[in-house]
């Protein structure tokens, strides 16, 4: 009688598949395979947003994970100040970035005199609404205060304020433009400066400039002359 066959033992792998869901913290959606999700604070919070739910969750005033800036070192401090002024310069004075003419341009033979054209004449344009700016700096102020409380910017200042709590505002009429009244919002990571034209027909909110160091305001848009409560809305002191 023969032996039985011996075989080796065979061992089995537990293969289990990735079970993790992700819920995008705006729109409540389960995240497909694949789908990405951005990592955003709220208030010291970790939050998870879509790929379509950026733009809200930066109306609301969330903050992108990474994008705080911090101050342990000089050479980045120097980075974020270079960045910012080069885009005020570019937004400043855009003709500097086409360059000079090449020499090819430069030694271009002149072209013969053409027959002078007659100029199109231009179609009648409406005229504009101007509306009466008050004189006084408080009434000004108090009338910038109104289009601001009454704008979406009042949304942003007040999401911003959810993360890195209440701002400094100071409000002044533009020391430049009799109708533009100047209202800066500033924290100690960031600031917004934002203009109102009080001579449109209808004024609105701008943001006229932004940036990331307090250094970069006057002193006088670092005092504070107005008040600001949890929702948003401006108010004189």
């Amino acid at each position: 009688m023969s032996a039985p066959v011996q075989s080796d033992r065979v061992t089995t792998k537990d293969i289990r598949p990735d079970l993790a869901i992700t819920i995008c913290d705006v729109c409540g959606r389960t995240l497909l395979r694949g789908e990405h999700a951005e990592v955003y604070i709220d208030g010291g919070a970790r939050r998870s947003v879509c790929e379509l739910c950026k733009p809200r969750a930066l109306q609301e005033g969330w903050l992108r994970e990474g994008t705080v800036p911090t101050y342990d070192g000089s050479q980045a401090t120097a980075a974020r100040r270079g960045s910012l002024l080069g885009r005020l310069r570019r937004r400043r004075d855009p003709e500097r970035s086409l360059g000079a003419p090449g020499p090819e341009e430069a030694v271009a033979e002149p072209e013969a005199p053409r027959a002078p054209q007659r100029r199109p004449r231009e179609p009648t344009r409406e005229p504009r609404h101007v509306r009466a700016v008050p004189m006084g700096a408080e009434q000004k102020i108090a009338s910038a205060i109104e289009v601001f409380n009454n704008s979406q910017h009042r949304r942003t200042v007040a999401g911003v304020a959810r993360s890195l709590g209440a701002p400094t505002v100071s409000i002044h009429p533009n020391e430049g433009h009799s109708s533009m009244v100047d209202i800066v919002a500033s924290w100690e990571l960031c600031w917004y400066r934002y203009e109102v034209d009080l001579s449109d027909e209808e004024p609105v909110v701008r943001v006229a400039a932004q940036g990331y160091e307090l250094d970069e305001l006057s002193p006088r848009e670092r005092e504070s002359n107005a008040s600001y409560d949890q929702h948003g809305a401006l108010g004189p002191l």
